[in-house]
């Protein structure tokens, strides 16, 4: 029975201890983020946006060219230009959405940085 009361004292100490690091972790990952701004913050919320819409519109225009590959019936010149428009297509996305991040990737190293000026506060 006292070992039974041992234990029991000794993984209430343990998880106390456990808790307590996790606490403390947590305390100091979110004082490590203070230093960003709400600019730079929505400028990183947009950006995770865009990258999601553009993952979710690139799965539908996965699974509709897979579809349409499908459905060819032994018709190899339609299963060549259904993979050719597949590849042009997909490659002005990619390029089109590579210009986009650069450019939301821009705001975010703009909100980052402190502003200059006669309308910055002192630095």
């Amino acid at each position: 029975m006292k070992t039974e009361k041992t234990n029991a004292a000794a993984g209430r100490d343990e998880t106390a201890g456990m808790t307590a690091t996790v606490t403390e972790l947590q305390r100091e990952g979110f004082g490590q983020m203070a230093w960003m701004s709400a600019a730079m913050v929505e400028t990183l919320t947009a950006l995770g946006n865009e990258v999601m819409q553009f993952v979710a519109t690139r799965i539908a225009e996965d699974v509709k060219a897979q579809h349409a590959m499908l459905n060819c019936r032994g018709d190899l010149a339609k299963m060549q230009q259904i993979q050719a428009d597949f590849m042009r297509d997909a490659l002005a996305q990619y390029s089109a959405e590579t210009g986009k991040l650069l450019e939301l990737g821009s705001g975010v190293m703009t909100a980052a940085l402190p502003k200059r000026g006669k309308d910055a506060g002192p630095v």
